[in-house]
């Protein structure tokens, strides 16, 4: 056991998901998985190993933001082995022509947290895994399925003073908005582990539609399918 993880050694599979919301988590267990058993219940955060299309596979919640997500992929990687991490979860669409459901897959990932000031000299990178990125590109392709590849933007504050949809990261093409990533990219390099973060956009400017919580949770379908027939394809 780790300090925030309660499984076992051989609970947690090579390969995992990793939505921001622990209900996804259980949702993407019970629809996805076969033979799903809950590894994780510690603070509310589930995790669940099952299988799918043969492999075995786990799932888990990460709660929201850089400081979150790096406790648990930490501990993921450091205590448990999991080699492939796939982060699942929602943006903000950045660009004009993006409408809520498309898929945004971060080829790297901005970012204006401290996270990395706090370790590196200068400024890191935060790029995904290759071979993930490749697969996934590869797996759009043939589920015909649309797909935008590029920078995605991890920030620190949701409700911000002005929105980042109006700023440079629109103009140096920026795709997309979220709170994960850039730190799961980071951690993945030092733990030499594979890691992406694909994302569902769930709200947009242009018409100022947003998901609603049970969208959020149930209609990320497209996104969750593309990301575990990519992520059997290296367990």
């Amino acid at each position: 056991m780790s300090i925030h993880i309660s499984a076992k050694p051989g609970e947690i599979a090579k390969g995992i998901l990793l939505p921001g919301d622990p209900k996804r988590a259980e949702y993407i267990a019970g629809n996805y998985l076969g033979g799903a058993v809950c590894f994780n219940r510690v603070r509310g955060m589930l995790g669940f190993t099952g299988d799918y299309k043969g492999k075995k596979v786990s799932v888990m919640g990460t709660g929201m933001g850089i400081p979150s997500i790096s406790i648990y992929a930490t501990e993921l990687m450091k205590d448990y082995g999991v080699e492939n991490l796939i982060r699942v979860g929602t943006c903000g669409g950045v660009q004009d022509n993006f409408g809520i459901g498309d898929i945004l897959v971060g080829q790297g990932a901005c970012c204006n947290s401290d996270f990395n000031n706090h370790v590196f000299p200068g400024t890191y990178c935060p790029l995904a895994d290759f071979n993930l990125l490749r697969g996934a590109w590869l797996k759009a392709k043939q589920k015909g399925l649309t797909a935008h590849f590029g920078n995605i933007m991890s920030g620190d504050m949701f409700y911000r003073e002005e929105d980042f949809r109006d700023s440079r990261w629109k103009e140096y093409g920026v795709l997309g908005g979220e709170m994960e990533a850039a730190a799961l990219y980071t951690l993945a390099k030092k733990y030499g582990a594979r890691a992406l973060a694909m994302v569902t956009v769930s709200d947009v400017k242009v018409g100022g539609r947003n998901m609603t919580a049970d969208e959020r949770e149930q209609s990320l379908g497209n996104m969750i399918g593309l990301a575990l027939d990519t992520l059997i394809e290296f367990i």
